[in-house]
């Protein structure tokens, strides 16, 4: 779908409205007329069949928030006006952009709107509106049914699922519910009370509980009208289809599943749907199938409707037999021809043959009987015949009768690998190109699930077809390369090659392993891959180095195409390339000369003669077993003996299988989440209920360490508080502090946790008591390190609140000191709870590597620190945190320390050989150390009521001897207690040297590195890193080795998926059935990016990028929000602090000089610079989505060569883009401009946006590339990511009438168009400057017009530099020139400045870009083929 131009909106019937009545830039707006909605719905959106592109531009030019919506009322609605309205809702939930914010703002006509919304759905096609509109008014329900967070639409939306709801159902049905719960009889008899009310009232009442019965109704008649064969209108199955996934998303919501699911029984919708023509029309009816299928697993999901809780395997088997006998009691009573059935036992009558065998040969009237009985459908009177359908009745009475395979056995018996069927099904895994429009058969992720066990299994099925998604661009990729054809004799002839894909020569399945008991699949399948590796050395390095459980895919192609035919690429995959089977497999390792499995070790691996190289492979036994059980049963060929390609992939994107395997295998386990956190994460209670203030267990003390520099920090942190020390003493007053703070239970439940602590803060009284840390020791050494950063106050509340049991949320807006807090966090908790273990997860490999370097420069062990994973080769430091590191580092240390015990043996004159092992210096430190430090002591011990001798001390000291490397004197000799202290420390340096060696004990015994890291980790460690997909990886070796850990702390929470998050919350067995997790901490900033979901339908469709931190948000979980930034300028964090509660500025960013300085050179801190086309081309578009834009990219980099020849340093300034094409091209320019020239060179970095989150730099030049359309900046977290990049100048190229339109982002370009939108230059102003920030240049200014004038400006600028270097080198003697040097050909004047001025080796780099620059066009117009400059290498790579 294209999105339309400037130019085409410009020339649009709805943009001149527009600036007639509504747009936000016209002044004066002519007066609301109602006709004008009348006429933009029948012309615009009625007349073109609802065009999407008619109805974006609609919403785009912010139809609704400034037209629609502040004119409504009851006086002017109308059926035009809802459906105006509720395409506009329905665009801005397509769009991903938040859409219920106007109704918020002017709430008081909603009701009546809402009430409209109601009548029309239900309206007759003939009396209201069509069925095509109907189904948008569907779409619209159902976004209001999944936005119940939003209060004024959850006010509505109750009435409509409520139990007076059950009013609907049979008398008989409504009796045996309410007797089933008796608490619910109660409340029936007091809605019954309540009901007087006057007539109006009453009769909307009985509207909102009868409307979805009503709906059900209505969409069966409308199903029922849909002819087994013949020509359909599409409107009506896209209404259907609609309609299911309403169903769906009523059913998969506790809140509305709890009273509807009875209703929805009682209609028997799914048998109807069953036994529909549509579902047996194949092309029509494929997706209204699956769905179909969805809404029969959530209406048989396994949980008690009214209690909420998840049903056990026995409930769901009482279940089932209570039915089955109940029918059973029925038939034995009533009905004597089923008197067989009635006395069989329950296992011989419950599956569907058996059922359908007892009662297939019953009259519809008795079956009719059978089922009134059952209180299913109304009694039939005497002598009258049924008007139900024989065959509807049967399967009534049989599907829900039959005995049903457990949801854990189905998931249990589903192969993990995507094959052919699923991976081109684009119902299931849709196209890149998903608009949007359509609904698909797909789990959603909103705020609430049904059961661990649902949440679970909803983000299974989505990680699995993401994964696919990603397999199939794979698949494609490598198979198009190989070019697959038809031999002239029939058979496969490979025209290309490929990297990733290698043509079989052999496949043979060596083992098929007997079933395990109770399964009925093998154990396991393996098989071996025989392929020929005739390739580059570097590519046979890479197969050779397939390791264990890497996953490859089978294939098998068969082409149609002869040989040479070109390949279409518009044309489906699948058909064309004559692609038959794909089938997943693990490899086990590559097999040596004698047929055995080369195992992965230290060892170097054997090696092998010839090309031929052979994997044993594992294969997925359910898939095999469904495989040989439809081959038997079909007749149908072996796919095993077809396979004639194997793929691999790149490793880091082929993790999908282990991830599921790690779902699947808590899905299996009793998942145990603390109880505390158990219904958040459902989405359920009190959203608050985790805040330490609610805990039952907080904690009244806490030693805040080195949180605070002084007492007047500590006071400025708790603003509102008494601070009460301890000692009066000011002097005494110093840190570290331990504070008692009174405990904060929470009473009553509020939506906002924060609310009810405000109120308490204001009366709190905290005792603090300040405490000196013991001496440590004689050495520098030994002084702890200490924290430098003043934290702010609310930074103080998340470090007070991470210490603390329960869930903490910091939202960390950019550079408000995300990670200071989560470092101080941790050091915290080590020094509090030296008995706990924390865990560190975030999401990128970079998070970590910071996180652990200011980690290191605090008072923590290193010996506790252990980071997993292979991002530790990143580590800027020379010290190794990976699992072996860890190792060598004990090792290393232990004869460190054994040296230390061998020299304090010496000093003391003791014989014999105790620095051995640890064990025997354990026994020198309990005989001989021991011995006489307690003689010292008693010889130095006051006795009570006298003071003690200062002499003594230093005398009497029986180490001195060890001590004498320790800067002198150790004792001051001034006071007995100073002393005294000093001789402990000197103690306690000697008992942590045993001490540790008492820890490194065991690894004297264990002897396999494997088993010495094994003890690190579950032992040793107590502060221990990894990303979140290392946890999901490994949790089952985890798990296995006992892996136990008190505390989460997650960085970057807001990146990292749903799952992903989940799943480092069980990385450890529940202790008697309880998890032992105390504190969850997410640091994380929901405004910014969130996870990266390549597919656009499961991004938006499904919302799998939504993160859990975001999910809390929404719930309303108390968060902390950091509100001082200290990064950027204030100017700079004004584009984008109005998206944050509370955002200021730290006081150095408006002291420092860097801060208070102008940008060298340019008028203007920050600047929009409106680009044009140029030689008439905006963006263009060579790949889908890959968008370039030739003269933003030229003329952003004509800016950088300008800072450049400024002089501003190179690594300073940074490129971005919001689009990976326009990365390339940016690239590309600069390698023709400037990329080899050693007087401009290259910037820091040039990438996008996305990619450069969690980063900063001086100097950020942006491209924003789009002029069709704004893409995918409207999504606001891009732009905050795009805005807050830079610290001190920020430069913007963008056409700028397409987004200053754009209502999303309008605070951020209101500000941004309030300055000249040509770029303002001062040419002679050079890098660094005096001039103050915001003061207008002593020198003289430039205004640019466009791109081509500041590349001939710049061009111009570079070679008057040069002549004037040459100028001043004249006057230097030219250096001697060695013999063997050739003396370079005469060259044009200019040349010979290079010459003079360059004798150092960067001589040649420096002529040939001056040649280049000779070449240099002055009007830049180079239409870069970015597709061949880094697109293919990428794909390759």
């Amino acid at each position: 779908m294209v999105a339309p131009t400037v130019s085409q909106i410009n020339a649009e019937y709805v943009t001149q409205l527009s600036n007639r009545y509504w747009a936000p830039h016209v002044k004066k707006k002519m007066t609301f007329e109602p006709k004008v909605i009348e006429d933009v719905y029948q012309k615009e959106i009625v007349k073109t069949k609802f065009a999407i592109r008619k109805i974006m531009l609609l919403e785009f030019s912010q139809y609704l928030e400034n037209y629609l919506w502040p004119n409504y009322s009851s006086e002017v609605s109308s059926n035009a006006y809802l459906m105006s309205i509720c395409c506009m809702v329905n665009e801005k939930f397509r769009e991903n952009v938040p859409a219920w914010e106007i109704f918020t703002q002017k709430p008081e006509h909603f009701p009546y709107f809402f009430k409209c919304i109601l009548t029309a759905s239900l309206a007759e096609e003939n009396k209201g509106l069509t069925l095509r509109e109907q189904t948008v008014l569907l779409v619209f329900l159902d976004h209001c049914f999944n936005s119940l967070e939003v209060d004024l639409i959850r006010e509505q939306v109750q009435r409509l699922i409520s139990l007076p709801m059950w009013i609907c159902l049979l008398s008989t049905r409504l009796e045996h519910e309410l007797k089933k719960t008796p608490k619910l009889r109660k409340f029936w008899n007091l809605i019954k009370k309540k009901e007087k009310m006057d007539e109006k009232s009453a009769e909307q009442a009985n509207q909102e509980k009868r409307f979805l019965s009503c709906l059900i109704s209505k969409f069966l008649g409308v199903l029922k009208s849909i002819p087994l064969s013949g020509p359909v209108s599409m409107d009506m199955i896209h209404y259907c289809e609609r309609f299911i996934e309403l169903m769906i998303d009523l059913e998969a919501l506790l809140p509305t599943r709890r009273w509807f699911s009875t209703v929805l029984d009682d209609s028997h919708l799914v048998t109807h749907c069953y036994l529909s023509n549509l579902v047996q029309r194949e092309k029509e009816g494929r997706l209204f199938c699956q769905l179909l299928e969805m809404l029969k697993f959530y209406t048989g999901f396994e949980i008690n409707d009214q209690t909420g809780n998840a049903l056990t395997e026995n409930e769901m088997t009482t279940i089932h037999y209570d039915r089955i006998t109940s029918l059973q009691r029925a038939a034995f009573a009533h009905f004597p021809e089923l008197h067989d059935f009635a006395l069989s036992n329950v296992a011989a009558v419950d599956t569907r043959e058996s059922l359908v065998k007892h009662f297939g040969s019953l009259s519809a009237n008795t079956l009719h009987k059978v089922a009134s009985n059952l209180c299913l459908l109304p009694s039939l009177p005497e002598a009258e015949i049924t008007c139900y359908n024989k065959l509807f009745l049967l399967e009534m009475l049989v599907s829900r009768h039959e005995r049903r395979t457990s949801q854990i056995q189905q998931l249990n018996e589903m192969p993990l690998y995507p094959t052919e069927r699923i991976i081109w099904d684009e119902n299931i895994v849709p196209t890149e190109y998903y608009s949007g429009e359509g609904c698909l058969a797909l789990p959603k992720l909103n705020l609430q699930f049904l059961t661990l066990h649902d949440y679970l299994l909803r983000n299974f099925n989505l990680f699995r077809l993401e994964s696919t998604y990603e397999i199939r661009q794979d698949v494609e990729d490598a198979i198009s390369r190989l070019k697959p054809w038809q031999g002239e004799y029939g058979g496969v002839v490979f025209g290309g090659w490929a990297r990733m894909a290698q043509p079989i020569v052999t496949f043979s399945i060596v083992e098929v392993a007997k079933p395990n008991i109770g399964e009925n699949w093998p154990a396991r399948v393996r098989a071996d891959v025989t392929i020929n590796l005739n390739v580059r050395s570097q590519i046979r390095e890479e197969w050779e180095a397939l390791r264990k459980h890497d996953v490859c895919f089978l294939i098998t192609v068969r082409p149609v195409l002869a040989y040479g035919t070109k390949f279409d690429r518009k044309q489906p995959f699948a058909e064309q390339y004559g692609l038959v089977f794909v089938r997943g497999c693990e490899i086990q390792g590559m097999l040596d000369e004698k047929g055995r499995v080369i195992e992965d070790g230290p060892e170097p691996k054997p090696k092998l003669k010839g090309d031929s190289r052979t994997y044993r492979v594992w294969l997925d036994p359910n898939q095999y077993q469904q495989d040989m059980s439809f081959s038997v049963q079909s007749g149908a060929e072996d796919v095993y003996e077809t396979f004639n390609i194997i793929m691999r992939r790149k490793p880091k994107e082929n993790n999908f299988k282990a991830v599921l395997e790690t779902i699947r295998n808590l899905m299996n386990t009793e998942c145990v989440v603390p109880d505390w956190l158990h219904d958040i994460i459902l989405g359920y209670g009190d959203p608050g209920s985790a805040h330490y203030s609610k805990m039952p267990n907080q904690i009244s003390k806490l030693d805040l360490n080195d949180t605070f520099l002084s007492i007047e920090h500590l006071k400025a942190g708790f603003p509102g508080c008494t601070i009460k020390t301890t000692v009066e003493n000011s002097a005494l007053q110093k840190p570290p502090f331990r504070i008692t703070f009174p405990l904060q239970l929470g009473k009553g439940k509020k939506r906002k946790g924060e609310n009810d602590d405000g109120e308490k803060e204001e009366t709190t009284t905290l005792i603090v008591e300040p405490h000196v840390i013991p001496n440590r020791g004689p050495y520098p050494y030994n002084q702890p390190k200490r924290n430098t950063i003043q934290f702010t106050p609310t930074q103080i509340e998340a470090i007070r609140a991470g210490m603390q049991p329960g869930l903490t949320m910091v939202v960390g807006p950019p550079g408000t000191g995300k990670t200071d807090v989560a470092v101080q966090i941790i050091s915290n908790l080590y020094h509090n709870f030296p008995e706990q273990r924390t865990l560190i997860v975030t999401h990128s490999n970079q998070a970590l590597n910071q996180l652990f370097e200011k980690i290191m420069a605090l008072d923590i062990d290193e010996r506790h620190l252990l980071r997993l994973g292979h991002g530790e080769e990143e580590l800027e430091t020379e010290k190794d945190f990976s699992r072996y590191g860890r190792v060598n580092y004990v090792l290393a240390r232990r004869l460190e320390l054994l040296r230390e015990v061998g020299r304090l043996q010496e000093s003391l004159g003791v014989p014999g050989d105790v620095s051995y092992t640890c064990e025997t210096a354990g026994h020198f430190y309990l005989y001989q150390v021991m011995s006489r430090w307690e003689e010292y002591l008693s010889k130095v011990k006051t006795k009570c009521g006298k003071s003690g001798d200062v002499t003594t001390v230093s005398e009497n000291f029986p180490f001195h001897k060890y001590f004498a490397n320790a800067p002198q004197p150790i004792f001051k000799g001034q006071s007995y207690e100073e002393d005294m202290e000093i001789a402990e420390g000197c103690f306690r340096h000697i008992n942590k040297i045993f001490t540790q060696l008492e820890e490194f004990r065991a690894f004297e015994l264990l002897r396999s590195g494997l088993d010495r890291s094994k003890y690190l980790l579950v032992k040793e460690a107590k502060i221990i890193a990894m990303t979140c997909t290392h946890a999901a990886l490994k949790r089952h070796d985890l798990v296995e080795l006992g892996f136990k850990y008190d505390n989460i702390l997650m960085e970057e929470a807001a990146q990292i998926l749903e799952i992903e998050t989940f799943i480092p919350l069980l990385l450890q067995n529940p202790e008697d059935g309880f998890s032992r997790l105390k504190r969850w901490i997410m640091i994380g900033d929901h405004h910014q990016l969130p996870p990266v979901i390549k597919n656009m339908a499961f991004q938006k469709y499904s919302n799998m990028e939504q993160s859990l931190f975001t999910r809390f948000v929404r719930l309303g979980v108390p968060t902390v929000d950091l509100d001082a930034q200290g990064r950027a300028r204030a100017s700079l964090c004004n584009l984008y602090n109005w998206r944050y509660k509370k955002l200021g500025n730290l006081p150095h960013v408006q002291i420092l000089p860097e801060f208070c300085t102008a940008n060298a050179g340019l008028v203007y801190d920050f600047q929009l610079i409106n680009v044009e086309d140029f030689n008439g081309i905006g963006e263009s578009e060579p790949n889908p989505y890959f968008y370039q834009n030739l003269a933003e990219a030229e003329y952003a980099v004509a800016l950088f060569m300008y800072m450049r020849l400024l002089g501003y340093p190179a690594e300073r300034i940074s490129i971005l883009t919001t689009y990976n094409g326009q990365k390339h091209l940016i690239r590309d320019v600069i390698n023709q401009r400037c990329g080899g020239n050693p007087l401009i060179g290259r910037p820091s970095k040039v990438t996008t946006v996305d990619r450069f989150q969690g980063q900063q730099n001086d100097y950020i030049i942006l491209s924003l590339v789009r002029t069709k359309a704004v893409g995918h900046l409207r999504d606001v977290r891009r732009l905050v990511v795009a805005m807050s990049r830079a610290r001190l100048g920020l430069y913007i190229f963008a056409r700028v009438s397409l987004f200053q339109n754009c209502f999303e982002l309008t605070p951020a370009f209101n500000q941004l168009t309030a300055r000249p939108l040509q770029l303002h230059i001062v040419p002679s102003e050079y890098h660094p400057t005096d001039r103050r920030n915001g003061n207008i240049p002593t020198h003289l200014m430039r205004v640019i017009k466009n791109m081509p004038e500041m590349a001939n400006f710049v061009y111009n600028m570079y070679m008057q530099m040069i002549q004037n270097m040459h100028q001043y080198r004249k006057q230097l003697l030219p250096p001697p020139v060695p013999q063997s040097i050739k003396e370079p050909a005469p060259v044009p004047d200019i040349d010979n400045v290079e010459e003079t001025e360059e004798s150092v080796p960067e001589n040649e780099d420096e002529e040939t870009t001056e040649e280049d620059f000779k070449k240099m066009p002055e009007h830049p117009g180079r239409d870069s083929d970015s597709e061949g400059s880094g697109t293919e290498e990428d794909k390759e790579n």
